[in-house]
């Protein structure tokens, strides 16, 4: 069995005394494991750390193996591992695709979206309504999208100010009526009416952590949330 695609790494351990075992996510295969002889010397250590796009070639006698890698780096994103708040990022975003996507399993889409949030946080600008969005895509990746285009109650499209917690759809103030203190803000920057009080990044990112963890973490995955994700967010919402 024998494949090659581009890829960035998302996690590595130690194989032995000079190899490591890389997860990469790449477009066409999806987040995959394999072998890297030789890995673990000074020389190939700084282009197998998560973040690193690479070109790959993965092979094995079976295709349920783990296989070896053959690599060539294409992209270091050294810019990352330079800055507290992105590594801190790239953290989140490596230990949350490990928790959530299943092992080969193509989510093409979603590799797009985290190739450019990487991107983003190397270039250094404010990228923390990127990363709630990309949150959000991967909510929706696995199965739970949250529905904001209207109002689950009236149909309304205008005015929305609430999520349900247990739908994930948006709640106009006018449909909410009593029921307004058990639902979750809807900051305007996720579409809502914008007359919440608060910080609009630390709301949208209580709606995406709330169904990150009562729906991917205790319906599907069956584990906590990574902790990387809370560290993330003590450092993008400190000074805000």
């Amino acid at each position: 069995m024998e494949w090659q695609d581009e890829g960035t790494v998302i996690a590595r351990r130690s194989h032995g005394e000079n190899a490591v075992i890389i997860e990469v996510l790449t477009p066409r295969q999806g987040r995959h494991a394999g072998l890297v002889p030789g890995g673990a010397s000074r020389k190939r250590a700084a282009m197998l750390q998560p973040g690193t796009r690479l070109d790959l070639r993965w092979r094995a006698r079976r295709d349920d193996q783990l296989g070896t890698f053959s690599v060539e780096p294409i992209r270091l994103r050294a810019g990352l591992l330079a800055d507290p708040l992105g590594l801190a990022g790239l953290n989140a975003i490596c230990a949350l695709l490990v928790f959530a996507l299943p092992e080969r399993d193509p989510h093409p889409r979603l590799v797009q979206r985290s190739e450019d949030l990487l991107d983003l946080i190397e270039q250094g600008e404010d990228w923390g309504a990127a990363y709630l969005a990309w949150e959000a895509a991967l909510l929706d990746e696995m199965g739970f999208g949250l529905d904001l285009a209207s109002c689950a109650v009236t149909g309304a499209r205008d005015g929305l100010a609430y999520v349900s917690p247990r739908t994930g759809r948006a709640v106009s103030r006018a449909g909410a009526g009593e029921w307004a203190d058990r639902l979750l803000p809807l900051p305007a920057i996720m579409g809502g009416a914008g007359d919440n009080r608060g910080n609009g990044l630390a709301e949208g990112l209580a709606i995406t952590g709330h169904f990150l963890e009562t729906r991917l973490a205790a319906e599907l995955v069956g584990r906590p949330v990574p902790v990387a994700r809370d560290r993330l967010l003590q450092r993008l919402l400190r000074d805000r």
